[in-house]
């Protein structure tokens, strides 16, 4: 299953980004006939954020460090 050790963990998500999560989910297999599941989702967006070299040391607080992502995917923060 998976290709290198890993760590079981919990973290509090909000309720619309489960229900996000499982549309991510729901439309992928419905465009490809493959599933991600929400770990896998959050594992790639974990990853590609740090793969990206973004330097997120000076980021004040959480929603601070969601505006920076945002900014630099191209959206807008709300």
């Amino acid at each position: 299953m998976h290709q290198e050790t890993w760590s079981k963990v919990s973290v509090v998500l909000f309720d619309r980004q489960i229900v996000h999560l499982d549309r991510l989910s729901t439309d992928l297999r419905g465009k490809t006939g493959k599933a991600l599941n929400r770990a896998e989702i959050i594992r790639a967006l974990i990853d590609g954020l740090l793969d990206s070299g973004m330097d997120i040391n000076s980021s004040a607080s959480e929603a601070d460090l969601r505006a920076r992502v945002a900014r630099r995917l191209g959206t807008p923060y709300r």
